[in-house]
């Protein structure tokens, strides 16, 4: 016999009636943790078609995250937004990556973690963007102030500490160049939007 304990996503409608500003075709996990600004989540946009899965935190007491359309969230993924947090359109972030718009001082010239007063603190905010067809493989971090230009690809594990150039395959840590990444996705994405647009959503 087999069991599945499945909480469910909010959909859509369910959303919107929570506050929060979503598209068409939006689904999150009910046991995912979304902290916004405020009250509410009007720092906080998501595109069309978009799919966030289980245990997700998203961290935006401050700052902001945008989600563009065609994107799925996988499950266990965190997402610090305190400098803001871009996702453009038919971005894939893996299980378990983590991405970071604030970071503490690792050098010892400052105390670290948010029990302690702000003043004793080295913070690094900085806003991270995802370009378009960005994918990023399970247990990667991305860190403050870093971009991954449109079309490229890291690999599983791998540590984002600067700005990466479009349409390359990258992995390792600290992240480094190992091939040009192909454009032909980009004609994917042509056909299944004419697709989209002639006959609704697949």
């Amino acid at each position: 016999m087999t069991a599945t304990f499945d909480p469910g996503y909010w959909r859509t409608a369910q959303l919107r009636r929570l506050g929060m500003r979503v598209g068409a075709g939006v689904m999150v996990a009910k046991n995912c943790t979304i902290i916004g600004a405020g009250h509410g989540w009007s720092n906080i946009e998501i595109g069309d078609n978009v799919r966030i899965d289980g245990f997700t935190t998203i961290a935006a007491a401050d700052g902001f995250l945008k989600i563009g359309s065609h994107i799925h969230v996988g499950g266990y993924a965190f997402l610090q937004c305190s400098g803001g947090v871009t996702l453009s359109d038919f971005c894939n972030l893996s299980q378990r990556v983590s991405i970071y718009s604030k970071s503490d001082d690792y050098t010892g010239a400052f105390l670290t973690n948010p029990t302690v007063a702000k003043e004793f603190l080295g913070l690094k905010v900085a806003p991270v963007v995802l370009g378009r067809h960005v994918i990023i493989g399970s247990g990667s971090v991305v860190l403050p102030g870093c971009s991954i230009g449109e079309g490229s690809a890291l690999g599983a594990l791998s540590l984002v500490t600067r700005k990466l150039a479009p349409w390359g395959i990258y992995a390792g840590a600290p992240a480094r160049l190992i091939r040009p990444r192909s454009r032909d996705l980009l004609e994917k994405e042509a056909e299944f939007l004419r697709q989209v647009n002639s006959v609704g959503e697949p």
